[in-house]
């Protein structure tokens, strides 16, 4: 038997508004709602239900950028960007996938903003307070179900070689991702270790209508990667509902990880 092949981290990729494009980074603080300000702020419609690409493909183009004091928010086209300083506004009951949770409403300004550009009503929220996974082992912040999401290099290779059109990375919006594993190695596995963190793999990650939005223009094609992957993936256990491509995670031990980082996987 040959050596086992050594397994790094490729990239790392916080989302600091959900919906919106992520941010790239060379290492990551993790905390055990994942990265830090991940999900962070998130769009709310007036009946204070999230907003995602699903409805408004047109909020994959909005790139966000977090630093201590504010949210910076870059739109395309010669629209001026919003610099936003944070602010501790009245706390507002809202919904995820219709899972209660809470926000502090950011203002006037930002909602107006957000609201011009997308076309329709909107305020932004910053979370607070706590939240549980789906499973209840771990906490998030505005994340769908978990607060990671993990895919290897190899699987979104094996699919592209069976696309008519390639499609990069960001159709999965992975917040970590992986080489050296074989394709769908990540399948398998339960634990990583990595810089000082150990994360646990807990569920299949399924796949919805967002991966078919093309991340840089917005614009939707409502067939693959997703027609594809359904003639060979299984379909996720909760529900039977999407296809399995990459595995949801919760962090058991923070720490920080980083670009190029060996990954002890089991």
């Amino acid at each position: 038997m040959g050596p086992l092949p050594t397994i790094t981290v490729a990239e790392l990729t916080a989302y600091p508004l959900k919906g919106a494009a992520g941010t790239s980074l060379t290492a990551a603080g993790l905390t055990p709602a994942g990265f830090r300000h991940d999900r962070e702020f998130m769009l709310v419609r007036p009946d204070r239900r999230h907003l995602s690409q699903r409805e408004v493909p047109r909020l994959a183009t909005l790139e966000p950028a977090r630093d201590e004091a504010k949210l910076t928010v870059h739109a395309p086209g010669e629209v001026t960007p919003l610099v936003h300083e944070v602010v501790d506004g009245p706390p507002l009951d809202v919904t995820v996938h219709g899972r209660p949770c809470r926000g502090t409403d950011q203002g006037d300004e930002a909602a107006g903003w957000f609201s011009a550009f997308l076309g329709r009503p909107c305020r932004l929220v910053r979370f607070t307070g706590t939240r549980p996974t789906t499973r209840r082992d771990g906490t998030l912040r505005f994340a769908d179900g978990y607060p990671l999401s993990v895919l290897s290099r190899a699987s979104l290779d094996d699919l592209n070689g069976r696309l008519a059109e390639p499609v990069p990375m960001d159709r999965f919006r992975p917040n970590l991702v992986l080489s050296g594993l074989d394709p769908y190695g990540e399948d398998g596995i339960t634990t990583l270790r990595v810089g000082t963190a150990v994360i646990d793999l807990v569920a299949p990650c399924a796949r919805c209508i967002v991966t078919t939005v093309d991340q840089r223009t917005g614009e939707q094609t409502r067939r693959d990667p997703l027609r594809t992957l359904a003639r060979y993936r299984t379909r996720a256990f909760e529900g039977g509902c999407g296809v399995m491509f990459g595995r949801l995670a919760v962090p058991r031990v923070p720490g920080t990880v980083a670009v190029g980082d060996p990954v002890d996987a089991r």
